[in-house]
């Protein structure tokens, strides 16, 4: 997994590879989405996404790609600004909704990708023009100039939507996750991001975490 070299000095990532995970109807999780929620809501009641402190790192992430980050929301401010409206988030499956927890926790945006659709060497990069994927339940994602995942078979994730080909479904066994922020963001910040994703998913999707790392102007 490398870092492009357009890209080495805006961005620093968590990765963390599961396998096994479990696929599950899993309640607790939702228990504890709607107890975080209802913190958050509270806490951020009435505020524009720019008041909120915790989404800064996102939206300098997005800004130093030349990405407006109330056009294009990363992932983590559009969870935030469903909890703060009150409605609540999609339930899919437990993996999906353990990654929102965590999401929600620490702010950040996270790219959760089935690693057994994921082919060879993947690549961290603006997009080029023309380039874009099939995101979930949309049309084609604009990748132009925007930070995204690159394989061999092209792009597969942004801080933005994920996509279609690579989505965690009810037969995943094998869970690939990016964890995306400012190169500036301290590691000792990413770490702890680290552990909290890989801790809720151990809990609610009985998880072997296999390999985590944190990455930053180059590979791993």
């Amino acid at each position: 997994m490398t870092i492009a070299s357009e890209a080495v000095d805006k961005l620093s990532c968590g990765v963390i590879l599961f396998d096994p995970v479990e696929i599950f109807e899993n309640h607790q999780v939702q228990v504890e989405t709607a107890e975080l929620s209802l913190d958050l809501q509270k806490q951020y009641q009435g505020m524009l996404p720019s008041e909120i402190a915790g989404l800064t790192e996102a939206r300098n992430l997005y800004k130093s790609f030349n990405m407006d980050p109330s056009r294009h929301r990363p992932s983590s401010e559009a969870l935030l600004r469903r909890v703060i409206k009150g409605k609540g988030l999609y339930q899919i499956n437990n993996a999906v909704d353990c990654c929102n927890l965590a999401s929600l926790s620490f702010l950040l945006p996270v790219g959760m990708y089935d690693w057994e659709k994921v082919r060879g060497d993947v690549t961290l990069r603006s997009g080029r023009e023309g380039e874009s994927y099939p995101g979930i339940r949309k049309g084609d994602v604009n990748l132009s100039g925007r930070l995204a995942l690159f394989d061999l078979d092209g792009a597969f994730g942004s801080p933005t939507s994920d996509s279609a080909r690579t989505c965690v479904s009810d037969q995943t066994r094998q869970v690939l996750v990016i964890i995306m922020a400012t190169h500036e963001y301290s590691a000792q910040a990413m770490q702890e991001a680290i552990i909290i994703f890989s801790t809720l998913f151990q809990k609610h999707c009985r998880a072997t975490t296999t390999f985590s790392s944190l990455l930053a102007g180059g590979s791993e």
